[in-house]
């Protein structure tokens, strides 16, 4: 009696897709009606028309649905190209937003922080005071809360009192200080930080008399500093800083910071660093450094 195997059927050999060919451009839009655009300065309607005008006819819309479209297209670039020049000018020191802050590492009340970044009280030219010790997240509220202003369409201007100073000394030199402040007070928001750092003389009292008697129920200042602002005619003369603190205070929201610097609390805890002793990053780190070379 013969033994017999049986015999597997081959795999089934599925066939591979066909390619999805690429969506056809849509077609130009006439020239006619480029020249149009191009003279009334619509950038970003005459971006999307082409495809809009293409969905459109195959679909059927209506023309005031159209209209519509192309317009909030246009209103949309415009808005995201005023936020960027917004940003660029405003001269933030390091990008720090909301996103990489953490509300329960900060002794402010969470109510407190969460009135701040509904920005109302920009809208009623309130200021902010933001005192406590190095590494409590002054500067990084200030800079958060000026990051979200841009994002809503505010303009945003940034100093710290060393900057500021500097920036009104030059104007000095050619006469022109009325107009540099005048320039920085049609800012939305104006920051002032890190008051207290370094001595400050005459020029820098000054410089921050004029910014606060500008803005005065105008526009809205952060300051932030390692003292209270009750205490900085010691840090600069008394007569120009009780003048300053009165009008900023008159109408100002007082944050007090406490605890350890968040800082020095990550650099001993090794957080603020990527570990040397990681798998691979010595490997890394000599790529890094050939790839320097050889683009020097």
């Amino acid at each position: 009696m013969m033994n017999t195997t049986a015999v597997a059927d081959p795999p089934e050999v599925v066939p591979a897709p066909s390619p999805v060919p690429p969506s056809p451009a849509p077609p130009p839009i006439p020239i006619e009606l480029e020249a149009v655009l191009k003279r009334m300065r619509f950038p970003y309607l005459r971006r999307a028309a082409p495809e809009v005008l293409a969905t459109a006819r195959s679909q059927r819309w209506d023309p005031a649905e159209v209209i519509r479209i192309l317009l909030e297209e246009e209103i949309k670039g415009r808005d995201e190209a005023t936020r960027r020049n917004h940003r660029q000018q405003a001269q933030l020191p390091s990008g720090k937003t909301f996103d990489s802050w953490r509300e329960a590492d900060s002794s402010i009340p969470a109510p407190t922080q969460q009135a701040l970044m509904t920005l109302e009280w920009i809208g009623r030219a309130e200021n902010l005071a933001v005192a406590g010790p190095s590494g409590t997240g002054k500067s990084h509220l200030a800079e958060a809360l000026a990051n979200k202003a841009i994002d809503e369409g505010l303009k945003v201007s940034w100093f710290t009192l060393e900057s500021l100073t500097a920036h009104l000394g030059r104007a000095t030199v050619d006469n022109t200080v009325s107009k540099a402040v005048a320039k920085i007070t049609r800012c939305d928001l104006i920051i002032i930080d890190d008051i207290g750092m370094l001595p400050s003389g005459q020029a820098a009292a000054e410089a921050f008399y004029r910014v606060i008697d500008a803005a005065y129920e105008r526009r809205s200042v952060i300051v932030t500093s390692n003292l209270h602002p009750s205490g900085f005619d010691s840090i600069m003369p008394k007569t120009l800083a009780t003048a300053a603190v009165d009008r900023l205070l008159h109408h100002a929201h007082i944050v007090l910071t406490e605890g350890s610097s968040l800082r020095l609390t990550q650099a001993t805890t090794g957080q603020g660093v990527v570990p040397l002793n990681q798998p691979g990053q010595s490997a890394s780190l000599m790529g890094s450094s050939a790839d320097q070379r050889d683009r020097t």
